[in-house]
């Protein structure tokens, strides 16, 4: 199981860092889509570095829900945009990464928890 959970986290993280990448460099394609919504180029390229980020802060533990939570967020608004362009095949697609990430937040909100009662019930016994 653990062996899953890596690959999700690598996949999640490939598939962030991606998608930021052809937003920062501008590929033809993401720019005529998301400028069609009224997007400006900075904001494009803003919200590509957010995705990068997302895939970057996916890496270490510490801050794995937040790069969870980044890309979720990033998966997320692109997929509305997909399901408003009419684009419902691609949009029912597209909730897949928000589902990965679903699953890593999850689980590291779980780990997180548990080392929380950990820590609690460690302390209790050290009065």
């Amino acid at each position: 199981m653990k062996i899953i959970h890596i690959l999700i986290i690598v996949a999640l993280a490939l598939l962030s860092i991606a998608a930021g990448l052809a937003k920062v460099m501008q590929a033809p394609q993401e720019m005529e889509f998301l400028q069609s919504f009224g997007l400006s180029k900075i904001l494009i390229i803003v919200f590509g570095l957010i995705q990068i980020a997302g895939g970057v802060l996916l890496a270490p533990k510490k801050t794995r829900m937040f790069g969870a939570i980044l890309a979720a967020s990033a998966f997320g608004v692109s997929t509305v945009l997909i399901f408003v362009r009419g684009n419902v095949a691609f949009g029912m697609f597209s909730i897949l990464p928000i589902a990965l990430a679903g699953v890593v937040i999850y689980q590291a909100a779980r780990t997180t928890h548990n080392k929380s009662l950990n820590t609690d019930s460690g302390d209790a016994g050290a009065d």
